[in-house]
């Protein structure tokens, strides 16, 4: 049993960029059957974010803060810089008071992506730091989102700040430390020990959260596919700028590892949690953009992970960083 769950697991997390992206689509076109268990959604999410947090311990949240460097770069690229980009993006096309804007800026605050670990372990980045980040990032949520609303869209757009603090606080806080003292008790045990159980139902959890919310704003979808031809290229743009910036980190950091870390850190966001805040707290439109970056999100992952490898191998990176041959890096 435990060999079939393993087994179920690694081929689910094979294939992610395409499960994720089909999961949408059958939202769409199961939309009135699942459109009612949109209520589930913020379970599912705690659930998975519980199952994240199982996987860092306190010992690696610490070593995290010793590298204040790449932490630093990590916050800034994902949730100051992203933000003010899709900020201005967005209103230059749409209005700074389209619910569009508000699921640009939605989609760069929110926490890093859970599915960026993965990729830092296949292109050699530093695990424990990408998956400390997460978790601290997680841990500061139910602040950097209100703050940034509040400061982006003011009184313009109706949102109640203390109740998203508070359901932040139950669906990602409280699980994500629940799940590090886990961790702490099982002397990091438990990961390994769950992982058959835990491990494929996290991310069918997560499958069926992107499913649930897709089929909830379906109708608007169709209703407004004329936006689609501007939405869809600007969700393109912000979701490769996002790793652009990531990128740019080779300028300051001399270690490829980190440079791996941060690319897909601030590139990657924690897209389901996007989708159960626009739909619980926004108009429906809002979370039009935070869907489409699904679609969107994992293929660039790919294509960073091809990035990266080249840039390692490429004899400007080398002049420029310092870093050694690509080949001292186990590519």
């Amino acid at each position: 049993m435990r060999l079939y769950g393993l087994k179920l697991n690694a081929i689910i997390e094979k294939y992610l960029s395409l499960i994720v992206p089909v999961s949408l689509i059958l939202g769409f076109l199961f939309s009135a059957q699942l459109k009612g268990w949109t209520a589930w959604a913020p379970y599912l999410f705690a659930y998975l974010t519980f199952v994240m947090a199982t996987g860092c311990s306190w010992k690696q949240i610490k070593q995290a803060f010793r590298m204040p460097v790449p932490m630093l770069l990590i916050f800034t690229a994902a949730h100051i810089v992203a933000p003010v980009v899709s900020y201005s993006l967005g209103s230059a096309f749409f209005g700074a008071q389209s619910p569009y804007v508000v699921g640009f800026v939605l989609f760069t605050v929110i926490p890093l992506g859970v599915s960026s670990v993965i990729w830092v372990g296949l292109s050699k980045g530093n695990i424990p730091l990408a998956l400390s980040m997460i978790v601290v990032d997680s841990a500061l949520s139910p602040f950097v989102i209100p703050l940034a609303v509040s400061l982006f869209f003011g009184a313009e757009v109706e949102f109640d700040h203390v109740k998203v603090m508070l359901d932040l606080v139950k669906i990602i806080v409280v699980p994500t430390i629940i799940g590090v003292i886990v961790n702490e008790l099982s002397r990091q045990r438990f990961k390994e020990w769950s992982a058959p159980v835990c491990g494929p139902s996290s991310k069918i959890a997560m499958i069926t959260v992107v499913a649930i919310n897709a089929a909830a704003i379906q109708p608007y979808v169709i209703e407004m596919k004329r936006d689609m031809i501007v939405v869809i290229p600007l969700v393109v743009l912000m979701v490769i700028f996002c790793y652009l910036i990531g990128f740019a980190s080779m300028f300051i950091l001399k270690r490829h590892e980190l440079v791996i870390t941060v690319a897909y850190s601030s590139g990657m966001r924690n897209i389901s949690l996007g989708l159960v805040l626009a739909l619980a707290y926004f108009e429906p439109l809002t979370a039009v953009p935070v869907v489409l970056s699904i679609l969107i999100q994992q293929p660039f992952a790919t294509l960073n992970y091809w990035c990266l490898k080249k840039m390692a191998q490429s004899r400007l990176y080398k002049k420029l960083t310092g870093i050694p041959p690509a080949e001292t890096l186990g590519y």
